[in-house]
């Protein structure tokens, strides 16, 4: 009588494992696996064409350096959710930009790895809004204000804090609190958070007689 061969279990999984390659890359959805703080693990062809780009441009790259999230509160809440390890779908808002041209969009993330597991993988489909990119909105005027968090956010950098240091103090990961600055530096115009802090103050984003340094009290709040 023959024996059951011992490697059938790895052979078995080894076809499923190819099965769900060979379905991920065929999906029309435009889909993306990262792990839990957003590194790109893996990208079907309808995800990178987003892009413009061949799938495996897009591994190895983080989720918040490809994709801007244009709805704060959407991302708190997906941060939160991901922090206290809740199992559900999230969606956020988000554009990106391909040649040179603004695309809107949202991305739906969701965790998908097994409960136990210290660090989840994320699924992430990326639906792009019906005529993105062909009207665009008139630029923010980067004097309108500042929204809470940047509010929070920019008298810290001002002050010197690292990025782990003002994320304790705001209570955002190290990625939220680099998208409020990147978001800013894009806002004000500026390559980094010297020229951000700078510019902050020559527009009165910041009290020129605080120290530490502080939001200026005038102007209008932002969303």
């Amino acid at each position: 009588m023959t024996q059951p061969s011992e490697e059938a279990p790895g052979a078995a999984a080894a076809a499923w494992r190819s099965r769900f390659v060979s379905l991920f890359d065929r999906a029309p959805v435009a889909l993306a696996i990262s792990d839990a703080y957003g590194l790109i693990l893996g990208a079907n062809p309808a995800f990178a064409s987003a892009w413009q780009l061949q799938p495996g441009k897009l591994e190895g790259r983080r989720l918040l350096d490809i994709l801007t999230p244009t709805n704060d509160r959407q991302l708190r809440r997906l941060d939160e959710a991901l922090r206290s390890r809740r199992r559900s779908r999230y969606p956020v808002e988000v554009s990106w930009q391909v040649r040179g041209a603004a695309r809107h969009g949202r991305v739906t993330v969701e965790p998908v790895s097994d409960p136990q597991d210290d660090v989840p993988r994320l699924l992430v489909s990326l639906t792009e809004e019906p005529g993105a990119g062909r009207s665009e909105q008139p630029p923010e005027d980067p004097a309108d204000g500042l929204g809470p968090q940047e509010a929070r956010i920019l008298p810290l950098v001002a002050a010197g804090a690292s990025g782990a240091a003002i994320a304790r103090e705001v209570g955002l990961t190290v990625d939220g609190v680099n998208y409020h600055v990147t978001r800013l530096c894009r806002r004000l115009g500026v390559p980094n958070r010297p020229a951000l802090v700078a510019r902050a103050y020559v527009l009165g984003l910041l009290d020129p007689t605080a120290w530490p340094p502080r939001a200026a009290a005038a102007g209008p709040e932002r969303p």
